[in-house]
Formats: C-alpha cells, sequence, structure tokens
C-alpha cells in the first residue's frame, strides 16, 4: 500500500502543478493559449499510448520490474524538462513524462487488486484514488508558489525527489507479481495502437489545421483496425475479450465519459483565474484546492461504503448526476468574475468525482476474472487517461475554431475566451449525462459469470 501510494501521487502532481505555470511558461516562450495545451495533452498523450502495452507487459515480466522502470523514466524526462532550452523540448519531455508514469499507473492498481481480498477491495482503490486526488489537490498549490517563488522549472525538480522517495520504498518489496508469466508480448499490436492513437488526437487537437481533415479519419480507420486485431489475437497487447463482460464495459466507458468530461476544468479554470479573475498564480492555486479537496475527503469513505451496499450502482450513477450540475454551471459563467459562482462549481464536481471514482473502480476490478486483473487494471488506466486526453482534445479545438490563430488572453478577447467555455463544457455535459446511463444500465456481472464469457469467446 505503501509503495503504491507513493507513486500513485506523483502522475497527477506532474498532470495539475503545471497548471498554473502555464501563463509564465507561454511569457517565457512567447505561446499561446492553443500551443500551451500541448503541454498537457502530450503528457495524456504519452501516457495512453504506453498504458496498453505497459499493462500486458507487466502480467509477463512482473509488475514490481515495471513500475521501478516507470519511476526511472519520470525522473530521467523530469530532469530535462527543467532545463528546457525550448518550447517543443518541453513539450517532447513531458511525452516521456506521460510515458513513465503510466508505467506506474497500470501496475499500482493492479498490484492492490492481487493483494487485498474482495471484502476490503473497495477500501484499498479508494486509499489508491485517495493518493491521485490528494496530488490533485496539492498540484495547482505548490506550482503556483513554486512558479511565483522559483519558476516554473522548479516544480519538475520537485517530482524528481518524489521518484527518489517512491524508489526507497519500492526496493523493499522483494517479490515479484507475475500473472501470466508464459505468455507473449505483442509489441507488433504495441506498435500499432501508439501509431493510430498519435495520428487520431494529432488530428483532434489542430483541428482547424487542413492535414488535420485527413488525420482524423485516418486515425479512427486505423485505431479501428488495431482494435480489429487486437479481438482475433490469440494473445492482444489489449485483452478485448473483456469487452464481453457487460458490467466491465458500461462501467469502463462511464470512467472514460467522467474525466472526458471533468479533466479540462482545471485547465481552463487556471487560464481564467489568472486572467479575467485576475489572480497570482498562488491564489489561483489556493482556489483551485477546492474540487480535489473534497474528492480527497471522499474517496476512500465512498470505496469502503461501496463494499457493504448491495446495488452497485447507486453511487456511481449519482456522482455522475451530481458532476453534471456542477460541469452546467461552466456553461453560464461570464467576464464578470464571481469567486463563489466559481467555488459552487468546484464544490459540486469536486463531490460527483468523489462519490463515482472508487465504487466504479472497484466494479470494474471485481467484474474482471482474476487471472486478467493485470489486464484490467490497463484497461482502467486507459479508460481515465484516454478521456483526460479527449477533454484536452475537445478544449484545443474548441479554442481553435472560437478564438483562432488569435488565442492570446488580452483583456479585449476575455469575451471570445467566456465564449470557447461555453462551447467546450456544452460537450462535456452531454458525456455526463451519457456516463450517468450507463452507470445506472451496467446490470450486475460477477468474476465466475465473466470467466465464462471469456472462454466461450
Amino acid at each position: 500500500m505503501i509503495c503504491t501510494l507513493a507513486g500513485a501521487i506523483i502522475t497527477p502532481l506532474m498532470s495539475t502543478m503545471l497548471n498554473l505555470a502555464l501563463v509564465d511558461i507561454g511569457d517565457d516562450f512567447g505561446r499561446g493559449s492553443h500551443d500551451l495545451g500541448y503541454i498537457n495533452t502530450l503528457f495524456l498523450l504519452g501516457s495512453v499510448i504506453a498504458m496498453v502495452p505497459a499493462g500486458r507487459l507487466s502480467g509477463i515480466a512482473g509488475m514490481r520490474r515495471i513500475y521501478v522502470t516507470g519511476l526511472a523514466i519520470t525522473a530521467a524526462a523530469a530532469s530535462l524538462a527543467a532545463l528546457s532550452p525550448s518550447f517543443w523540448f518541453l513539450v517532447g519531455c513531458r511525452f516521456v513524462i506521460g510515458f513513465g508514469s503510466a508505467m506506474m499507473n497500470v501496475t499500482s492498481i493492479a498490484m492492490l487488486t492481487y493483494v487485498y481480498p474482495e471484502s476490503r477491495r473497495g477500501w484499498a482503490l479508494g486509499m489508491n484514488v485517495t493518493a491521485v486526488y490528494l496530488g490533485l489537490t496539492l498540484g495547482p498549490t505548490l506550482g503556483g508558489v513554486i512558479s511565483d517563488s522559483v519558476g516554473w522549472r522548479g516544480c519538475f525538480a520537485l517530482i524528481i525527489c518524489l521518484c527518489a522517495f517512491s524508489m526507497t520504498f519500492v526496493r523493499g518489496i522483494r517479490y515479484e507479481i507475475r500473472p501470466t508469466p508464459d505468455d507473449s508480448m505483442d509489441w507488433k499490436g504495441s506498435v500499432l495502437w501508439g501509431i493510430s492513437i498519435f495520428v487520431l488526437m494529432s488530428g483532434v487537437v489542430n483541428i482547424t489545421e487542413t492535414w488535420a481533415a485527413a488525420a482524423v479519419p485516418a486515425g479512427a480507420v486505423l485505431l479501428a483496425l488495431t482494435l480489429l486485431r487486437f479481438s482475433r489475437s490469440p494473445s492482444p497487447v489489449l485483452n478485448m475479450r473483456l469487452f464481453r463482460i457487460k458490467t466491465f464495459t458500461r462501467s469502463g466507458f462511464a470512467a472514460f465519459l467522467n474525466y472526458g468530461a471533468s479533466y479540462c476544468v482545471q485547465f481552463f479554470l487556471s487560464l481564467y483565474l489568472q486572467s479575467i479573475g485576475a489572480l497570482t498564480a498562488t491564489q489561483a492555486g489556493l482556489l483551485l484546492l477546492v474540487q480535489p479537496a473534497i474528492q480527497v475527503a471522499l474517496s476512500a469513505k465512498m470505496g469502503a461504503v461501496s463494499d457493504r451496499m448491495e446495488d452497485k450502482r447507486l453511487l456511481p450513477t449519482a456522482g455522475m448526476a451530481i458532476m453534471s450540475a456542477g460541469i452546467a454551471m461552466f456553461i453560464f459563467i461570464g467576464t464578470e468574475f464571481d469567486i463563489w459562482y466559481v467555488v459552487a462549481m468546484m464544490c459540486l464536481i469536486g463531490t460527483g468525482m468523489g462519490v463515482f471514482s472508487s465504487p466504479n473502480t472497484s466494479v470494474i476490478m471485481s467484474s474482471a476474472p482474476p487471472q486478467y486483473r493485470g489486464e484490467a487494471s490497463g484497461v482502467v488506466a486507459v479508460m481515465r487517461q484516454t478521456g483526460m486526453m479527449v477533454s484536452m482534445g475537445i478544449a484545443m479545438a474548441c479554442i481553435s475554431m472560437i478564438m483562432g490563430s488569435a488565442d492570446g488572453l488580452e483583456p479585449e478577447r476575455y469575451g471570445v475566451f467566456a465564449d470557447t467555455i461555453h462551447a467546450a463544457f456544452t460537450i462535456c455535459l452531454g458525456m455526463c449525462l451519457a456516463g450517468m446511463a450507463l452507470s445506472w444500465s451496467r446490470g450486475e456481472e460477477g468474476s465466475e459469470e465473466a470467466s465464462g464469457h471469456i472462454r466461450e469467446s
């Protein structure tokens, strides 16, 4: 537990700390809001590309080994990012950091499901989710304080220290968890997965560019062909047979929609608070504590509550409904800054996320047969990170289509920026409502029945 919690906090810190430094990074390198979106998008893109092969490889080579490798890659890339001589060098380092952090994410959940029995699994996964939300809580504040005091490069120094701290705990684990040591690794499938995701998302985030009109359909077709290959392969890098389980599939897509609707909240608010709100990075960071702090307070508790509930649809569905109300409030945000309106939005979204995440993750992992939980963990992580990546894709596409090339945040552009927020969160609200429907309609399916479905397929 200590080992996985130490690593679980690194990724959300790395994801959110730079949000409050985006304005300073833009000033240093002369970049607008669209280009600044690449800092988060490439981090998530690296995560999604790495998670699928890492989930498969961890069951073959050992989960501890993959976890340690991810720590090393993250620390090395963070060291280079702190010395970035140019904007695109920084973006490249963020891609590699996402790649390394994915290897930690995908193994931490799986290791907990192998160690803790089903009667305590909701609590254990709730602790893991709490660590993630703790990172989300501390990230904006730490990022704002560090950016104001020593500059945005100092954020990477903190990550290096945390990686070293986590490594000391990993060294205390002397055994390996290798549920499928005799399986083979699908390297060709891994390459196809990476290429298809890269082409598709490159087109989405640059939707106004001429070449994007070809990249989006090409990436979608390539991704469909890749998934078809996975479904027919005897040893695929992504076990598509898991999607034969209705509970697993619908809960997984509900998680995708949850993160797809909510991740761009921090991105837009970090820009909104420092432009229209006229707050410093430190002040904005303190205000952004509200949402993740509520998520931290609720996650472990909701995981434990879900262990005792017979109908496990209730908490995830209620969480999505509460979050929908918070997302809807963004559609009416204006150029007159109202701090209490912003706080109310974050309270609703934080409560919804806290009620949804742990119970939903527990259902996903429990619905998978025991021998496939390593791969199921990878699917959970992929759903989460893909949702985050799509969320940033929505944000960047709306910026491109509404703000255009003049994507700066000068006072005369505040009205257009507010229109961009309205458009993005109208889409996000639709995702929330769809996720609520999936959470309620997923049914209940045990792992023994799921094993039968997989054997039959």
